[in-house]
């Protein structure tokens, strides 16, 4: 790992040039933890049906983050926000209500399933809460509800302090007082190979992007106490 001034390591961020006999470890141990993780959760699963609960218990599998195997010559989760770090898998499941079988490549984050959780559960959803409710779009009674999500990471004031912003085709970063950035075209260049940021052919889309993001920081204001009267 890295390593801050301060004595700080980036925690994760570690390079694929190990040997032979550490890659074959690590991939042996992710098998193993999978492995583990179907056994536990299909146990889980049987004994919401022996006890007669399947159809009204909500189930959700997802993950924090992904994981680099060489992809950006990284391993481990690092902290750079290419779609294998951050496309992480969401499998829900209640029977009569959210059709099985279905898959959706709808913008989705995880900041939406404490709301959505609060909404199945019949709560009132905080006003702090900024994430969105997505019980509607689940039980495909309504349209996707987000047009962009927004990524952050703030590992040391100076050090890969950044934030990404992705809508359907796009993801743009901005790193923290760094002249230097990431574009890239998700649907012509899904690898993320090619770095659009100082193209001079995408100087509008960047223009445009910007915004975007700026208008997407600023949604992101939660407002629990709206004025209701002058002051």
């Amino acid at each position: 790992a890295f390593s801050e001034p301060g004595g700080n390591g980036i925690h994760g961020a570690g390079s694929h040039l190990q040997s032979r006999e550490t890659k074959a470890k690590n991939i042996a141990t992710m098998y193993g933890m999978m492995t583990m993780l179907d056994t536990y959760i299909g146990k889980i699963l049987d004994n919401l049906d022996r006890l007669g609960l399947r159809e009204n218990t909500l189930v959700c599998f997802t993950t924090d983050h992904g994981d680099f195997w060489g992809q950006h010559g990284l391993t481990a989760k690092a902290i750079h926000h290419f779609e294998d770090l951050l496309k992480v898998p969401l499998v829900v499941r209640k029977p009569g209500s959210i059709p099985a079988g279905e898959l959706s490549q709808a913008l989705q984050s995880t900041v939406d399933l404490a709301p959505t959780f609060m909404a199945y559960a019949g709560l009132a959803v905080p006003g702090l809460m900024t994430g969105k409710n997505m019980k509607s779009f689940w039980e495909a009674e309504s349209e996707a509800r987000r047009s962009h999500v927004i990524v952050e990471n703030q590992h040391q004031p100076t050090t890969m302090n950044m934030r990404t912003y992705i809508n359907d085709r796009y993801k743009m970063t901005v790193h923290y007082q760094r002249e230097y950035g990431e574009l890239y075209d998700l649907e012509a260049d899904p690898g993320e190979l090619v770095n659009l940021w100082d193209h001079s052919e995408c100087a509008a889309l960047k223009s445009d992007l910007l915004l975007e993001f700026l208008y997407g920081e600023m949604a992101k204001a939660p407002l629990p106490m709206p004025r209701i009267c002058g002051a």
